[in-house]
């Protein structure tokens, strides 16, 4: 059986303590409880206090990750685009830099395998290289998970 790994990165516009992100970061809890309670939902990266906002990505210290693992692309598309995270997601250009090349990436991983950021970092550089592939895909072309013989 296989599971959906995500990860997207953001370069903020600030800090975590700027007033430019303060909407951003007084809503991390309730969005990260919303996605923790959907149907579908197995993992997320996080910290000692709940959230990935100190966790480093690359040497840009504003450079944020968020990374999680859902049972169907179904699922994590529900959370994404059909919960109060959609409200959020329209406002991303009030605290990301506009990117020039992929930010997120989806991939298919064994259940029970937990993703690392170094697993991240590798598959966001595939899709960026060669972009959709069964390796590393987008919901622009989704690849079904691969059959594991059973």
């Amino acid at each position: 059986m296989f599971q959906l790994a995500q990860v997207n990165i953001g370069i903020a516009k600030g800090t975590m303590d700027s007033e430019v992100m303060k909407v951003f970061v007084d809503n991390l809890d309730p969005i990260n409880a919303i996605a923790e309670s959907s149907a579908g939902f197995v993992w997320r990266l996080k910290d000692e206090g709940g959230n990935a906002t100190d966790i480093v990505f690359s040497d840009n210290a504003n450079e944020l990750v968020n990374m999680s693992v859902w049972e169907s692309v179904e699922a994590l598309k529900y959370f994404m685009f059909k919960t109060h995270h959609i409200d959020f997601l329209k406002r991303k250009k009030e605290w990301f830099e506009t990117p020039s090349e992929a930010t997120y990436v989806l991939w298919w991983i064994p259940a029970g395998h937990i993703p690392s950021i170094e697993e991240a970092k590798l598959k966001l550089s595939l899709i960026r290289k060669h972009g959709d592939t069964s390796e590393a895909f987008s919901f622009k072309k989704v690849f079904a998970a691969p059959s594991d013989g059973s």
